[in-house]
Parts: C-alpha cells; sequence; structure tokens
C-alpha cells in the first residue's frame, strides 16, 4: 500500500475491530426490530373502525411489516396516512 506522505498510516492500520462493541451493536439491533415487529402485530389486531381513526387501513399494516429497500415503517405508514386523509 501506498503512502503519500512518511507520516502517514493506512486507515486500516488505524481502525480497531471490538467484538464486544459488534455484539452491543448486534443485540441493540435485533430488539429494535423485535419491538418494530410488535408494534406492528399490535396495530395490525386492531379493528377497522380504531385503525379507521389513525387514518390507517390493515393493508398499510401489512405493506410497512413486509417493508424493503431502505423504506421504513414508519415512512410507510406515514404515507398511508397522508393518502387516505385526502380521500
Amino acid at each position: 500500500m501506498a503512502l503519500s506522505l512518511p507520516g502517514e498510516r493506512s486507515v486500516a492500520a488505524g481502525s480497531r475491530v471490538n467484538p464486544v462493541r459488534a455484539l452491543v451493536a448486534w443485540i441493540a439491533r435485533a430488539r429494535a426490530l423485535r419491538a418494530r415487529r410488535k408494534t406492528l402485530q399490535e396495530l395490525l389486531a386492531l379493528d377497522t373502525a380504531r385503525l379507521k381513526d389513525l387514518g390507517l387501513k390493515h393493508s398499510d399494516i401489512v405493506d410497512a411489516m413486509q417493508a424493503t429497500n431502505g423504506r421504513a415503517a414508519g415512512m410507510i405508514l406515514n404515507a398511508a396516512r397522508s393518502r387516505n386523509a385526502k380521500s
């Protein structure tokens, strides 16, 4: 690896891999995904009238549960609420 100046270090030499930090981050991510799944399932269990009060439909929640390609469930639900408010 070529360095431009004698005193420079490569990026790889300066980075540290901390397995404990990676484990903690993985646990936090798993907890967040579990909380998201549980919340969406609880919303899905609501009756149609309550969901209508929130500006949602059951199909909107199913779409949020299947969110992919960087689309967050909150983004999908907010868009659905906005769309349902117009109609």
